[in-house]
This record gives structure tokens, sequence and C-alpha cells, in this order.
């Protein structure tokens, strides 16, 4: 039999270079993995969809703009102005709000505003901590701008198929 697992507020393992803390992994669960993140204002994971994993997010602190639908039209351009066939938008979500993004789904998240924001984030089956971890090596190499084709190559290894662009947005104001 094996036990369950407690945390106290602020624990788990650290992802350096990305702001998140593992939570519980692969290591504990062949189920799900969950982090708690942290979001930096202007920061847009860009629109990109899993053809294996479901993803569940839910706002602690702050604000972030949402998307969990297939635009009407050719997934292209600015995320924030899509809807979907049945007249979905994207929306804006604070504390206590919930997304599920089903297997195949488009999806992505951007913090309009000027505090971090904080989320739990799940993604099943587990071991996104693994690409997790390589994509803070990335960031983090060299001191100088990530090397964008290995950026896509990690993503493409982990059943992650950008849609939009990735990275920071300036905000306005």
């Amino acid at each position: 039999m094996t036990d369950g697992l407690l945390l106290p507020p602020g624990a788990g393992r650290d992802i350096p270079g990305v702001d998140m803390t593992l939570k519980v992994g692969a290591e504990r669960s062949r189920q799900w993995s969950v982090f708690e993140a942290r979001v930096a204002p202007g920061f847009d994971v860009g629109a990109h969809l899993h053809h294996h994993a479901e993803e569940m997010f839910y706002i602690l602190e702050g604000e972030l703009d949402l998307l969990a639908f297939h635009p009407r039209d050719e997934a292209e351009g600015d995320w924030r102005a899509w809807e979907s066939d049945s007249g979905a938008s994207v929306f804006r979500g604070g504390p206590g709000s919930f997304m599920h993004v089903p297997t195949g789904c488009p999806h992505a998240f951007f913090n309009p505003g000027p505090m971090p924001a904080r989320m739990l984030f799940v993604v099943a089956p587990s071991g996104h901590e693994d690409y997790m971890r390589e994509m803070a090596e990335l960031v983090t190499a060299g001191g100088g701008p990530p090397d964008q084709a290995a950026i896509a190559a990690l993503r493409a290894r982990h059943d992650i198929h950008q849609l939009t662009s990735f990275g920071r947005r300036p905000l306005p104001g």
C-alpha cells in the first residue's frame, strides 16, 4: 500500500527558469502531474494543442485570458480575437476560474494584468515535468534569446503543436 502526499503551502520541487513548482509528477502518479504556476504580466503561452494530453487550469490569484475551443476560421493571428462556431470567445478569468482542455482542443493563456497571476495546472497523463525542465534549460542557457529551432523540436517531442507564437507581449499603456 502507498501513502498519500501532504505538502504545506509553498512546498514541492521548483522548476527554475519557468516559475513553476511541481507538486506531483510521474514519480508518484501515472495519471497526472500537478504544478503551481506563476504567470508573469504579458506572458502568452500561445495557442497550441496536444494529441495525447488533457489539461486543467484553476486560477488562484490575478487574471488570465483563457482560450479552450476550436476557432471558427483559420487558426492564425492573435488568438484573443478568435471565436468558435458556437460563438464562444476568449474568457477573462480571475480567482476561482477553471478551464478544462480536452485532448486535441486548441488552448492558450495570457496574463493581461500588471501583476503575476498564479494557477494550479494539471496535465494528464503524467510526465509534463520533463518538458518543463527541458524548456527551462533552453530558455536559461547561453544568456541570450533561446534557440527557436530547439524550442520547436522540444515541443514536437512532447506533443505540443504550436498554433501561434509563444512568449511575452507588451502590455497596453
